[in-house]
């Protein structure tokens, strides 16, 4: 099995790779293609940041070649992943991906309810019963029943 070459898998043509931002170049990005206002806060910017965190003296003098590379790292390190995901989305069958498409399709219909639910009571009072009154109860919510509000039983005579 042949590998395909670098530049098969690449977003950015062959002929406009003259066009892209060093840094891009640089770093040999193929998936993952910043402009030049990313490449400019890619490098610029975390040399900035270095300098400021060095000039306020959070961190050393180091962090000015440190931090840069790593932002480099880990912007190639997106690319590669990038890569890998194009790379294996690709290798899947075109009956997978209609399979997959015809699971996430959403499933319009009308579902049966039923009419009382285990545990349901249901309120038998007459058409013209108060709103208030639930079950067989006859006074309002919240109003105290037969024992008071303390618990005290009340004296009905």
């Amino acid at each position: 099995m042949t590998r395909p070459t670098r530049t098969a898998w690449s977003t950015v043509p062959g002929e406009d790779e003259r066009y892209r931002p060093l840094y891009a170049r640089a770093l040999g990005l193929r998936v993952v293609n910043p402009g030049g206002v990313l490449c400019f806060l890619f490098f610029e910017g975390a040399v900035a940041l270095a300098v400021l965190l060095a000039l306020a003296e959070l961190v050393s003098w180091w962090a000015v070649v440190v931090l840069p590379a790593a932002v480099a790292l880990m912007v190639k390190l997106n690319d590669m992943v990038a890569e890998r995901v194009v790379r294996s989305a690709a290798l899947v069958p075109e009956q997978e991906r209609d399979r997959f498409r015809r699971q996430m399709e959403p499933v319009i219909g009308r579902a049966r309810v039923p009419r009382t639910l285990p545990g349901m009571v249901v309120a038998t009072e007459p058409p013209g019963a108060p709103a208030w009154r639930r079950g067989t109860s006859d006074r309002p919510w919240g109003a105290p029943g037969p024992a008071g509000p303390t618990g005290d039983s009340v004296d009905r005579s």
